[in-house]
């Protein structure tokens, strides 16, 4: 296997372990241990964890090497603000443009994450990893006719980073009712109502932030991220 095909697939399954939080924020990335565990190069590990930096997703330490980036409160907010602005032009321009193909594979998309459960019967603050995939595939139907490949890209990465922080919080709000707010994302942007499908979206990026940093275990993430630079 070349050193590019190893990087690539290091990049690939840190990239997954990091945003589905098996790989804990603040967590120390042991260039050595991964190399010998996953059977690569330490050069593809390294040239895996740099893409990953420049993606926000690992930080480099002077004389320390890598640790998975921390999480903050101040961090999601900003995170969350800049995705309100890329989704409403990308799902403004989508609703612009979007043709019959693009509203046939949004129904379905709809159709898929309003039947799944969104969390593990057994364990209801786990988010069910089925919904995670639906949602996403959802979220990315709405704006795929927005005929900007570079917005897509923006939008993804900013998706995939906030999500992060909903896997790491667990948080289940019993009052809170995705599927409504899912429900008129979808009706006002099938009816081509711009507007209201950007205040939906809006609404629905601000509340599940706030939810997020309004539970405990965010709160405690500074305390966390110290002790384990401490490490």
């Amino acid at each position: 296997m070349s050193n590019k095909t190893q990087s690539d697939r290091m990049f690939e399954t840190l990239r997954r372990e990091i945003l589905a939080c098996r790989l804990l924020p603040g967590s120390k990335l042991r260039i050595n241990d991964i190399a010998e565990t996953s059977e690569v190069s330490l050069g593809a590990v390294r040239e895996a964890l740099s893409r990953l930096g420049a993606e926000g997703l690992v930080i480099a330490e002077s004389q320390k090497g890598y640790r998975v980036a921390p999480l903050s409160v101040e961090d999601l907010r900003d995170l969350t603000e800049a995705r309100v602005e890329i989704e409403q032009i990308a799902l403004a321009r989508s609703i612009a443009h979007g043709d019959l193909d693009w509203e046939t594979n949004l129904v379905a998309a709809w159709h898929r994450v309003s039947r799944i459960s969104e969390r593990v019967e057994d364990d209801l603050r786990l988010l069910s990893d089925q919904w995670a995939i639906a949602h996403a595939a959802f979220h990315e139907a709405l704006v795929n006719a927005c005929g900007s490949a570079k917005l897509l890209q923006i939008r993804s990465q900013l998706y995939q980073r906030t999500e992060r922080y909903r896997r790491y919080s667990g948080v289940v709000d019993r009052d809170r009712d995705v599927s409504a707010e899912h429900r008129r994302l979808f009706d006002a942007t099938v009816a081509r109502d711009s507007t209201a499908a950007t205040d939906a979206i809006t609404n629905h990026l601000r509340l599940t932030a706030e939810i997020i940093t309004s539970s405990l275990k965010i709160e405690e993430l500074r305390d966390e991220w110290k002790r384990r630079r401490a490490d």
